[in-house]
């Protein structure tokens, strides 16, 4: 089960697409973080949302928010489709411990070996103020994060 609103976000340290370690510590204290998982790179659904997430970014930067997009693929598939579709935002490998932090949010698929759509909107004490979790053929609309954060 995922993580539930007023629940403390589990902290954690993933390499992003450039290799560094990128910690949700670091921005606690400092921004909201919108932590977005998706089940692979360079498919059809998660494509699509990571392309609207890059052409919306302001909409998030403006709610002094963080995005950080986590999936279960390696570094350096992450790599090139960050440079394939123009993401410059950080892409965190959950590759190995495979999983490890994707389990910690309660949103990873043991019988298909990746995370779920799974949103967390994280305040700057790190505490967890919206959330949603969609199966894997279902996409999320970035006006509910927005929504969310406006909230905050």
């Amino acid at each position: 089960m995922a993580i539930q609103v007023g629940d403390k976000a589990p902290d954690f340290e993933l390499k992003d697409n450039h290799g560094a370690p990128v910690r949700l510590s670091d921005h606690l204290g400092r921004r909201n973080v919108a932590l977005v998982f998706y089940p692979f790179a360079f498919t059809g659904v998660c494509t699509g949302e990571l392309r609207e997430l890059r052409d919306n970014l302001p909409l998030l930067a403006d709610r002094d928010t963080q995005l950080l997009a986590v999936s279960n693929d390696s570094i350096h598939t992450l790599r090139v489709f960050a440079e394939q579709e123009g993401l410059e935002y950080p892409l965190l490998s959950d590759f190995w411990p495979h999983g490890e932090v994707s389990r910690a949010y309660g949103v990873f698929d043991e019988g298909k070996g990746c995370a779920v759509r799974g949103t967390f909107v994280i305040d700057r004490e790190g505490i967890v103020r919206w959330t949603v979790v969609n199966a894997l053929p279902d996409a999320r609309d970035l006006n509910e994060y927005v929504e969310a954060l406006d909230a905050l």
